[in-house]
């Protein structure tokens, strides 16, 4: 059975220092279900990373039912790290393809501001090995650190060399409303910026933000009753990968984002040079040139070409265009939000509705969140309505 998207919401991705993890959600929530013109689905599921850690909150789905007036619902949260927003789109697909539910709203939020500083960061770190990696003081932006070295060392390239996939992800934000960096970012400025991580620098990782999307997903056969031209979801896969980079053969190749979207790809009938847009998990640029390996679009060590001449090629009315709406890096990461901020970017770009970020004749769009550094990840086609 088909599954179309009906209806989307979102807030923007900010510091929301006076809104609470349950109001950003129930807002982007209702929201989407406005947008569908519905009042009641038979399921709800929740993408949320860090819910337990940033805001001592866990309950989720009953919390959020009630929060937004869907008593009795089937509710629960899908955890995955940042990849928790795509996971749930994927549970929601699942129940709706079935047949074992016939509507649902699908919710990603995160509330990083309820703790700031070395907090955080420890927060964050129970998407790491606990035992290993965690405990020794390793954080996910250190562990991306060396692996970027490692391509660099491997492959003899600088770090200037990837300042592009920045470049574009701020120029496309600097349009979006949405977008918690509106600033434009000139050549020269990535290399230049404060380190986090050697080689991974202030404009290399995304930043954490408060943030909610949500899409309504409905049995394709409903969806031309509820609106005019109704989002497919035309494939959805997950893959997953060792948590730690050390246990891998070779952790220069994403192993789950080539299964995740041969896997995807294969479901919905595609190529992947018949796809008009792509929004990768670019919370580091790292990960960026290693999905583009992965997929099909670079070989080995060549991924970081596209970010060259500013990312000419990637931008809305490049070759590949990629972070349309300025990606995780200029959006912000609102980790268990990123997933569904990703299909409501795309739902924008499928209906034409994309204003200044709008790709040409956009008719499939590939999205794609990953947990840790490769571990988890979930990737969908989503496909505009025969003209």
């Amino acid at each position: 059975m088909g599954v179309s998207i009906v209806g989307v919401g979102m807030v923007p991705v900010r510091e929301h220092w006076s809104t609470g993890l349950a109001e950003l959600a129930a807002e982007a929530g209702t929201l989407a279900l406005r947008d569908a013109d519905i009042a009641q689905v038979d399921a709800l599921y929740i993408g949320n990373a860090y819910g337990a850690t940033y805001n001592q909150q866990t309950q989720l789905g009953s919390l959020l039912a009630t929060e937004i007036g869907l008593p009795g619902v089937e509710a629960f949260t899908c955890e995955a790290g940042d990849a928790s927003g795509g996971v749930a789109l994927r549970a929601g697909y699942l129940a709706v393809a079935s047949g074992a539910m016939r509507s649902a709203l699908v919710i990603g939020v995160e509330k990083a501001t309820d703790i700031v500083g070395p907090a955080r960061w420890t927060a964050r770190n129970v998407s790491l090995d606990a035992e290993y990696e965690a405990i020794n003081g390793a954080s996910l932006t250190a562990m991306a650190g060396m692996l970027m070295r490692r391509y660099m060392y491997e492959f003899g390239l600088e770090l200037s060399q990837f300042e592009g996939f920045s470049i574009n992800a701020h120029r496309n934000g600097s349009r979006n409303k949405f977008a918690m960096f509106r600033n434009r970012l000139r050549s020269g400025a990535f290399v230049n910026a404060p380190m986090i991580a050697d080689p991974v620098s202030l404009f290399d990782s995304a930043p954490d933000g408060d943030g909610a999307a949500a899409v309504v997903l409905v049995n394709s056969e409903l969806a031309a009753d509820l609106v005019p031209k109704p989002i497919s979801i035309r494939g959805s896969a997950v893959a997953t990968d060792s948590l730690m980079l050390q246990d891998r053969a070779d952790p220069l190749a994403l192993a789950a984002v080539a299964k995740s979207t041969a896997r995807c790809l294969d479901q919905a009938g595609l190529a992947p040079g018949e796809l008009d847009a792509l929004e990768l998990h670019d919370a580091y640029t790292i990960l960026t040139a290693l999905s583009l390996e992965a997929i099909g679009f670079s070989d080995r060590g060549c991924g970081w070409e596209w970010a060259q001449a500013e990312g000419a090629r990637i931008a809305p009315d490049g070759e590949l265009p990629l972070s349309s709406f300025g990606g995780l890096k200029s959006r912000g990461n609102p980790a268990g939000a990123s997933g569904i901020y990703q299909a409501v970017e795309a739902v924008s770009q499928l209906h034409g509705q994309a204003g200044e970020n709008q790709v040409p004749g956009a008719r499939h769009v590939l999205i794609q969140s990953i947990g840790g550094l490769g571990a988890t990840v979930a990737t969908h086609v989503l496909s505009a309505p025969p003209a």
